[in-house]
């Protein structure tokens, strides 16, 4: 089991907390900019005279209940990729939806904004949801975008011999508190017999694991994109993600992740506007299929979006990453080996069920469309 001090599991205690409160705390968390319904007067207002013909859109015959969105994201590869593919593309206009990305730099950032009630469509993780539905935040995946867990990893200093996984024992890493890389350290740990209470973890942000790693203040840094590829190029050693290994005795594939981004809506929303959460659904899917079939053309798109990465970066990330909406088992295991973690660091009060924050009703219907 990962050795936490008592003020990472005091904080990580607090977080449960903040996701309900810290609205009034956080910069982000005032707006009101993420309100996604429009009322009666602002959906006749918005008449698409420009609107594409359905059969060449390839859009359904429902009439969307409301047309104005916003869509919350994160400026990375793993979150809002089909997000902020499908708006380059046009797929959201062609679904007959007006739709703005407000893309905020970290992804728990969405989290109180979710609870806020302000950000009504967003796109986040599994980590996010667990959090806001044990605090009974009305919220409900509609569909997976990506299995992220390769970008969940633990790289090394170039210095640092690693002859074996327990050549970690004794080392000092560097990682954010309560992070969902833990689970893959704790896994790898419970796979390999690594003895991880002689670790020393040092709390500090990805930003703070880069320069310490460089100047050799500590051993390891645990973290998630884009710091992996940067660690990466300045030579750091890679270790291991959630589905891949390359320590001594373990090379290739494994399993000691499942972590996945999704799009959520409030249950309000949903109940209020299924045919526009259909028709963001089609959008999303368009989006995914183009980022599969035409990966080139995809990092030209994100690579102009994500103006922090350079196009190597983001065709790296983007490998470390699969872009998919169909809902597997391992998302449903994996959510629940994250539940059972959160649970165990104190970082939610109890455990929600698989069903309470997922609805693939809709998702269902549009992958059935073909």
């Amino acid at each position: 089991m990962v050795k936490m001090s008592s003020t990472l599991k005091s904080r990580w205690i607090m977080l449960a907390v903040v996701i309900c409160f810290i609205i009034l705390l956080t910069a982000c968390g005032g707006s009101s900019e993420g309100s996604a319904v429009a009322d009666d007067t602002d959906q006749e207002e918005i008449e698409d005279s420009d609107a594409v013909d359905e059969e060449e859109a390839g859009t359904s015959s429902e009439e969307v209940e409301v047309t104005d969105i916003t869509l919350w994201g994160v400026i990375d590869t793993q979150v809002s990729a089909q997000q902020l593919v499908a708006e380059e593309l046009g797929f959201f206009e062609e679904e007959g939806l007006n739709v703005t990305n407000h893309i905020v730099q970290s992804g728990p950032d969405i989290g109180p904004v979710i609870a806020s009630g302000d950000a009504q469509t967003s796109f986040e993780t599994t980590i996010t949801n667990i959090s806001l539905s044990a605090n009974n935040v009305p919220t409900v995946i509609v569909a997976p975008m990506s299995n992220i867990s390769g970008t969940q990893a633990v790289i090394a200093h170039p210095d640092l011999e690693i002859n074996s996984a327990k050549d970690i024992e004794g080392k000092t890493i560097g990682m954010v508190q309560g992070a969902g890389v833990s689970i893959a350290l704790h896994n790898m740990a419970q796979d390999l017999g690594v003895d991880m209470d002689t670790v020393n973890f040092i709390n500090m942000s990805p930003t703070d694991q880069i320069a310490a790693l460089e100047n050799g203040d500590i051993d390891i840094m645990a973290a998630w994109e884009p710091w992996i590829t940067i660690g990466l190029d300045q030579d750091a050693q890679f270790l291991f993600s959630g589905r891949i290994s390359e320590l001594p005795e373990r090379q290739g594939d494994v399993d000691w992740m499942q972590f996945y981004s999704t799009f959520q809506v409030t249950e309000e929303f949903l109940e209020n506007n299924p045919n526009t959460v259909k028709a963001i659904l089609r959008a999303l899917k368009r989006a995914t299929d183009f980022i599969n079939d035409n990966r080139e053309e995809a990092i030209d798109i994100l690579d102009e979006k994500l103006e922090n990465l350079p196009r190597e970066q983001v065709e790296e990330i983007m490998t470390r990453n699969i872009y998919s909406m169909e809902v597997t088992d391992s998302m449903r295991e994996g959510s629940e080996v994250i539940a059972d973690f959160m649970y165990e660091m104190d970082n939610v009060s109890r455990i929600p069920d698989f069903e309470e924050f997922t609805n693939f009703e809709l998702l269902e219907e549009v992958l059935n469309e073909d």
